[in-house]
């Protein structure tokens, strides 16, 4: 039986943590003070959470903390590439976690969320009580380039819409194209380019057409986010050497881990899943078959909450 989302929750806390000038991230709590802490990473990079993010996890039990990474959601500036890399991102978490005196955490993250997870992890496995990874991420090339080129293949009329945007004489190579577009300080040039990459990727990843989800990725604080933030990273590599997360990976199989993939993920496809699966026999491999890439597919949702449920025996905090 599929499991529905939790009820709506309101935060109990909430807060903007300066970092390094000029970002200032936005964080939330909610859920119970004393129970076990469990941290969102968003996807994209630059998409940022929303409220439903809470709703993964009993309140009951676990402290849930959601923030907005650097350029994303709420955070500030929206879009700001200025000292934007993946070891910016897994400072700020460190920073975080301090702040709010946690002493170790489950990490929770998909698609984007799942790279950084994973990179986050292997810098500071003692902050980890385990991970919860969805839709895998690894920021290899063949990836970019099936996001970039090959998802024509199963959405031809979404992918003309997105290549068309660019002239055709600069369309072998899509990315810088977007790219020299997002980073123009002219609204009248970047807006146009963000939407256009937004709902490309929003349109791609549920199993079925979501009016709701395009409405989510066509929101100008989504779009630009994610975006501006996604072919900067794209472009970088992650600012991680080839093969890091894979190369790594000795580094937390210790830990509890479930890895979650939609059987027709189509933004993330199952293929990088068993690579890392393979890589890291210690974690339960689950391959949901009516799914795709959103975290709100019915049944990569069930299996999500499934993993925090049965979490409340596997994620267990050392001084209990």
């Amino acid at each position: 039986m599929l499991k529905p989302l939790f009820p709506a929750l309101e935060t109990y806390d909430s807060g903007h943590l300066p970092l390094d000038p000029p970002h200032v991230m936005y964080y939330e709590q909610s859920g119970d003070p004393q129970g076990v802490p469990v941290l969102f990473l968003h996807g994209g990079p630059g998409g940022g959470s929303s409220p439903d993010c809470r709703r993964f996890f009993d309140p009951n039990h676990y402290r849930i903390i959601l923030y907005d990474q650097r350029g994303a959601g709420h955070s500030q500036p929206l879009g700001c590439l200025e000292n934007n890399t993946t070891q910016h991102l897994i400072a700020d978490i460190e920073s975080l976690r301090r702040h709010l005196e946690i002493e170790q955490w489950v990490v929770f993250g998909g698609s984007w969320g799942s790279t950084l997870a994973l990179a986050y992890a292997q810098t500071h496995p003692r902050s980890c009580l385990g991970l919860v990874l969805r839709g895998i991420f690894l920021c290899q090339k063949q990836e970019i380039d099936w996001f970039l080129y090959g998802m024509r293949a199963f959405f031809p009329e979404i992918w003309d819409d997105f290549a068309s945007y660019i002239p055709a004489d600069e369309r072998h190579d899509l990315l810088s194209a977007y790219h020299r577009r997002l980073i123009d300080p002219d609204p009248a040039i970047h807006m146009p380019a963000a939407h256009q990459w937004s709902l490309y990727e929003g349109s791609c990843s549920t199993l079925l057409p979501s009016p709701e989800a395009l409405e989510a990725f066509n929101d100008d604080k989504v779009a630009l986010g994610l975006a501006r933030i996604e072919a900067h990273y794209f472009l970088n590599d992650i600012f991680l050497p080839k093969n890091a997360l894979l190369n790594k990976i000795e580094r937390i199989r210790h830990l509890p881990a479930v890895i979650i993939q939609g059987r027709y993920d189509m933004v993330c496809p199952p293929r990088t899943a068993t690579i890392l699966a393979a890589a890291w026999p210690e974690a339960e491999y689950i391959l949901v078959q009516e799914a795709g890439h959103s975290a709100l597919d019915p049944g990569i949702r069930s299996a999500l909450i499934t993993a925090m449920e049965e979490g409340k025996t596997r994620f267990i905090p050392q001084a209990a």
